[in-house]
């Protein structure tokens, strides 16, 4: 039987409260982000996850790497430690996870507009056609 886990993160975020939904099956993670606005109350949380959480739309999955811990040397442990602190990271695996879907959502988004303004291109270049066909029809 696997343990299905979920975790709500909150914090402010420059202006706004926001929320982070991580949704976990021991392999794989998903995430979702909510704004809330201001300070939301834990009653205002709870209400929320009564009657949106069904609506959230969490990200595709990524592998989630647990490893289960073996006892390491100290000094070779700090030393990872300053390694990983010193590499410029975006923060936790839920915020790389939102970024990456944030990504894609800007690809989709890109490629919608695209073609959006080539339809629109093709419909006023037929306008025009049409146009220079009605004026050589001689009336």
């Amino acid at each position: 039987m696997d343990k299905v886990t979920a975790k709500l993160t909150v914090f402010f975020d420059e202006h706004f409260w926001v929320g982070v939904f991580e949704s976990g099956d021991g392999e794989t993670l998903k995430v979702a982000k909510v704004t809330f606005g201001s300070e939301p109350k834990n009653g205002e949380i709870y209400e929320f996850l009564l009657k949106n959480y069904h609506r959230l739309q969490f990200s595709k999955s990524i592998a989630d790497e647990k490893n289960p811990e073996k006892r390491i040397n100290p000094k070779r442990m700090q030393r990872e430690i300053h390694r990983q602190l010193e590499q410029q990271t975006l923060g936790t695996k839920a915020q790389q996870a939102l970024k990456e879907e944030q990504e894609n959502k800007k690809i989709i988004r890109k490629a919608f507009n695209r073609q959006k303004t080539e339809e629109e291109k093709q419909h006023q270049f037929e306008l025009r056609q049409e146009k220079k066909k009605q004026k050589h029809r001689g009336h």
